[in-house]
């Protein structure tokens, strides 16, 4: 993801419009998922500004782990109950129906990887692969009250191909401002035009890198865990953490970009909530 600089004295003037919740004020967010930010307090504007720190592989299927430090937070709109939202890269709106149904739909840009994600030199002669727009449509369903457990599904299509996410989730010590921990399981399926993308050799590709022409069937891609941690410091800092682990199945772990049979990663940060 690209870097963002904010001109902070000037944003913050410019937000101060929006106020900031009373101590005794309780947040009520869309759903108590620390998963889904809700930066807003029922109806109107929500701004949340802040930082997260991601310890992460290089790539997909790198053996290499980076540091990556980037902007958290977003700018919301709330009315009922729907949310109008822009956060990083993605701009999109996600709403709650008959208190067990949570749509969503976004439009994103998914940045391609380069030779130069690899500090070791693992992907010389490969180039860059595609970048594009992305269209995310997911649903979660609450399988019990407060949504103790929930089952969830995704599908990411556009320019790159199309990802599926199938899988399950409970909410632990969750309290109704949203905060708490949640845990997660995930199947994920791809599609041959995303398979290759990040996984594939094509010809020219193989005659430049030395590595062998490798094509990667559609279908099954990973499985997953996942772990989101959200909790109020005060009124208005609020503290995160996340946590991936994605083991890969055979077709993609024998491609000879893939050194690792698996991708991890581990975040931390902070958002301050106007």
């Amino acid at each position: 993801m690209k870097k963002i600089v904010l001109q902070v004295a000037t944003f913050l003037g410019a937000l101060s419009c929006f106020g900031s919740v009373n101590a005794t004020e309780t947040r009520t967010p869309l759903v108590p998922l620390p998963s889904i930010g809700d930066f807003t307090n029922g109806d109107g504007w929500g701004v949340g500004l802040g930082l997260g720190v991601e310890y992460e592989t290089a790539y997909e299927g790198s053996d290499e782990f980076e540091v990556e430090v980037d902007p958290a937070g977003g700018v919301q709109w709330r009315t009922g109950e729907n949310i109008f939202f822009w956060a990083g890269e993605a701009i999109g709106w996600r709403t709650l129906a008959r208190d067990s149904w949570l749509f969503q739909t976004s439009l994103g840009y998914e940045e391609g990887r380069e030779e130069g994600d690899s500090e070791d030199g693992r992907l010389d002669g490969l180039g860059e692969s595609s970048s594009g727009a992305t269209v995310l449509l997911e649903v979660r369903y609450a399988l019990a009250e407060d949504w103790r457990y929930f089952l969830d599904g995704r599908v990411s299509a556009g320019e790159i191909g199309t990802l599926g996410i199938f899988g399950a989730g409970t909410c632990l010590a969750c309290q109704p401002d949203g905060t708490g921990w949640e845990i997660g399981a995930v199947v994920t399926f791809h599609d041959g035009e995303l398979a290759n993308r990040d996984f594939g050799v094509d010809t020219q590709q193989s005659i430049d890198s030395g590595l062998p022409e490798t094509d990667v069937d559609s279908g099954y891609r990973s499985t997953g865990f996942n772990v989101s941690y959200r909790n109020y410091v005060n009124e208005n800092w609020q503290i995160f953490g996340e946590a991936l682990y994605e083991a890969f199945g055979s077709d993609v772990s024998d491609s000879p970009i893939s050194r690792n049979d698996y991708e991890a990663e581990v975040g931390v940060g902070f958002i301050y909530v106007f």
